[in-house]
């Protein structure tokens, strides 16, 4: 259904999955463990897996914490985008990795989920594509020191608010790991 010609296949984007990213996150590992099975499926399906790693002044690139975690590895033949926005999109190789393997529709995993999940979520969505979270395989660090929600509420908003997401002529939804598939037309 999406709005891109020609671009019928499904990609899996693994989003800042990175050491200083998730080391204090919640489920933190139940989420990388999900990430993990997603990617094996994927794999096992030719699904495209594009990798996403976010670099700024905390995260410098190739320090220790920049670095993905070590439960998951990427395959040299899988494409890594490198990013410095929030979203996946701005300023990065990701929309040309896309369109090389004929892709209109991502599956969205990572962190952090009010961060770069939800600015790639929407900056996938308003570029054509149909966009389905996967809704226990994201996840983001407390902030509620400075005012934010706890993590499980700003996860389970962003859940419920992407399951009602709509636009013409495209798709988006949120489901479990478990009822992922990757088919162009289904949404989930």
């Amino acid at each position: 259904m999406t709005t891109l010609p020609d671009r019928p296949n499904t990609a899996l984007l693994v989003i800042d999955v990175q050491k200083g990213v998730v080391a204090g996150a919640p489920r933190r590992d139940e989420v990388i463990a999900n990430i993990d099975a997603l990617i094996t499926s994927a794999r096992a399906q030719d699904v495209p897996v594009i990798w996403v790693q976010h670099s700024d002044g905390e995260l410098v690139r190739g320090s220790e914490n920049w670095q993905y975690v070590e439960e998951l590895v990427r395959l040299d033949s899988e494409p890594l985008v490198h990013k410095i926005w929030f979203d996946s999109f701005e300023d990065t190789t990701l929309e040309t990795v896309l369109a090389e393997h004929g892709v209109g529709r991502v599956v969205v995993t990572g962190a952090q989920t009010d961060a770069c999940i939800r600015s790639t979520l929407h900056g996938a969505f308003v570029r054509g594509y149909d966009v389905t979270l996967v809704g226990d395989a994201h996840t983001t660090e407390d902030l509620s020191e400075y005012g934010a929600p706890a993590p499980e509420q700003v996860i389970a908003h962003t859940n419920m608010y992407w399951s009602w997401q709509s636009a013409p002529g495209r798709t988006a939804g949120t489901v479990e790991t478990a009822k992922v598939t990757f088919g162009a037309a289904d949404a989930g």
